[in-house]
């Protein structure tokens, strides 16, 4: 230790030491004012750049250590005071500088750490938006195909090629190897295998629907993988070795089943269902992507709505030639009806024409034979074949009548008549009729009933002439009553039914008439069918009566032409009957025409006989009076 010399001796200047230092000092001032050049370059040609404070004072550092390294050039050699001291002012103003960029510094660093973070979380969102970029082209791709096979699918509306074209597309577009459709059965417990892509479906081809593969499709409203050994995936022949391919599956709905039928196909299915398998190409290892099975889900709906369309146009194709074929029949049941109609028509004609005259002729020569004299046989004889043959023409009158009410062919003759005219021709057929069954019979018009009025008068007097006889031949003693007045506006509510609409107009009246006899009365459960064709609503007891039950009906018909109504009253049976109509007529203003004296419609009460009638107790002498002026009336 005392040997040890522990002070470095004192090392002379070397020349070349000092000058190699000198030659650094240089440099490093040199880099030093460079430096700050170029950062003020960089901030003037920067848009936005912050702390440029912070820069200004670390350029001053800068600055100032390349001064003292100038500075510190002229240190080497011998040199004055004033070196010393810009070299001590120099090194102390750094040192200044340099402390405060420093503290500076630890400020800063964290706005600056948060940057970095900002530039990350900006790094990954750019990052995420191309992933997002990346799904819209991908949903662009999808979307294209599938505008373009909704295009092919509803190309037709015809089932099977939809179902063809459908597999076939979705084979071309997602390079399948096999796409197949599994529809329900008519019994609805299988699934059978009706449509494929590439290979022949099998004879019988079939899976029950009640698999929990199936029922795992069925209850899922997307596009599944199922495994590759599913009864569903066997949709190909097996053959060699090979790779599983990746299976999906998706259910299409069936809104519609009707008229699908390929084997024993169902035309409404309990699972309205079916299963479409899509498999990829073997041997490789392709997956199923997102984006391929929402492509399947959008054209398996796409399909159930083309499939519904085509069941819509069945449907309308179906009723429209069930319409062409209706319109057929209807149009064959048209022509027969008009054959019908002229066949009819033709007959009427025969009977107008060659079955009146002779039947007028056999009454008026009956007629005139009983006013020959006769044996009491030959009397009856006669009167039989008179009593018959006016039947027979009432009968014969009736039926044209009728016929030319349901065609619709008889036209109302409307003209200016004398109403109480016809009144009093009615009463005059009705009396001898009335004599001779000692019947009382009276007519009362109301002091208001004008004496003319416009409407069809032969209709009219028809129809009164068939409801008083009806009292007549019902009425085996009494009396008849009839009574004619004009309805009141403010009594038209009390008329109204459900067929009958009674309004009150100028220049128009309604006409009431009433008859009302002591006969043999009509059940109330009779009532109602009084005014039906060929029906005989009297009792029982009332069987003598002849007549062919057209009387009433035909009187409905007209009183419903001439806009009005007419019903029945009766208590029961033996308690009488009350018919009554009202009918629409016109107010006539000209009466002149129609004024002259008029005999006064009262008649003799029951047990008197006008001098004028027959009297012979036989109904029959009075038919023979009446009927031949009834048939001249109408």
């Amino acid at each position: 230790m005392e040997s040890c010399d522990c002070i470095e001796p004192l090392w002379p200047t070397d020349e070349l030491l000092v000058k190699y230092q000198y030659i650094s000092d240089f440099f490093i001032a040199l880099a030093y004012f460079s430096i700050p050049l170029e950062l003020i370059y960089f901030v003037k040609k920067s848009s936005f750049f912050p702390y440029r404070w912070v820069l200004i004072q670390f350029g001053a550092f800068i600055v100032l250590c390349g001064a003292t390294h100038l500075i510190n050039l002229w240190t080497f050699t011998m040199h004055t005071k004033t070196v010393a001291i810009v070299m001590t002012v120099a090194k102390v103003s750094t040192a200044v500088v340099s402390c405060a960029t420093a503290l500076m510094l630890v400020h800063i660093i964290p706005d600056l750490l948060s940057v970095k973070t900002r530039e990350l979380f900006l790094k990954n969102k750019a990052e995420e938006l191309d992933r997002e970029m990346g799904l819209i082209r991908t949903q662009e791709e999808t979307g294209r195909h599938v505008r373009m096979l909704t295009h092919e699918i509803r190309s037709t509306l015809n089932r099977h090629t939809i179902l063809n074209t459908t597999l076939v597309e979705l084979g071309r577009t997602l390079a399948l190897e096999e796409c197949a459709l599994w529809m329900p059965s008519r019994s609805g417990s299988t699934l059978q295998l009706s449509h494929t892509l590439r290979h022949q479906v099998p004879v019988v081809s079939s899976v029950p629907i009640n698999l929990p593969v199936v029922n795992q499709v069925f209850s899922s409203n997307r596009a599944i993988i199922i495994p590759h050994t599913s009864p569903l995936a066997k949709i190909r022949p097996v053959a060699g070795r090979y790779v599983p391919p990746e299976v999906a599956a998706v259910r299409v709905p069936l809104l519609n089943l009707s008229n699908f039928q390929v084997n024993d196909w169902a035309d409404l299915s309990a699972k309205s269902y079916a299963v479409m398998v899509l498999m990829l190409p073997s041997d490789s290892a392709r997956k199923w992507h997102v984006h391929e099975l929402e492509l399947v889900e959008v054209v398996a709906d796409q399909v159930a709505v083309a499939l519904s369309h085509a069941a819509i146009l069945e449907e309308s194709m179906r009723a429209r030639d069930l319409l062409m074929e209706q319109n057929l029949a209807l149009d064959l049941a048209r022509r027969e009806a008009e054959m019908a109609i002229r066949a009819r028509n033709d007959f009427l004609a025969v009977m107008n024409h060659e079955m009146r005259t002779p039947m007028s002729a056999i009454i008026a020569l009956s007629s005139l034979l009983l006013e020959t004299e006769l044996t009491p046989e030959q009397r009856l004889m006669v009167e039989t074949v008179l009593k018959s043959s006016n039947l027979l023409a009432t009968l014969i009158n009736d039926v044209l009548d009728l016929s030319k009410l349901e065609d619709g062919s008889l036209q109302l003759e409307f003209k200016a008549f004398n109403l109480h005219a016809v009144f009093k021709e009615v009463m005059s057929f009705i009396k001898p009729i009335a004599s001779i069954k000692k019947l009382s019979v009276s007519a009362m018009l109301s002091p208001d009933l004008p004496l003319s009025a416009i409407g069809d008068e032969k209709r009219l007097m028809q129809t009164i002439l068939n409801i008083c006889g009806n009292a007549v031949k019902y009425t085996k003693d009494g009396h008849i009553s009839l009574l004619a007045s004009i309805v009141k506006s403010d009594s038209l509510k009390d008329l109204r039914s459900t067929d009958f609409h009674p309004v009150a107009s100028d220049g128009q009246f309604y006409l009431k008439v009433q008859v009302k006899d002591t006969g043999c009365g009509i059940s109330p459960q009779d009532l109602p069918r009084v005014f039906t064709k060929f029906a005989n609503a009297h009792s029982e007891g009332d069987r003598g009566y002849d007549g062919s039950g057209l009387g009433l009906a035909i009187c409905k018909r007209f009183v419903s032409l001439m806009e009005g109504h007419i019903w029945l009253d009766s208590e029961g049976v033996g308690k009488g009957c009350t018919a009554t109509f009202v009918v629409k007529l016109g107010a006539c203003d000209n009466t002149n025409a129609y004024q002259q004296p008029l005999i006064p419609l009262a008649w003799p009460s029951h047990g008197d006989s006008d001098s004028s009638g027959p009297t012979a107790p036989k109904e029959d002498r009075g038919l023979s009076s009446l009927k031949p002026r009834y048939q001249r009336s109408i």
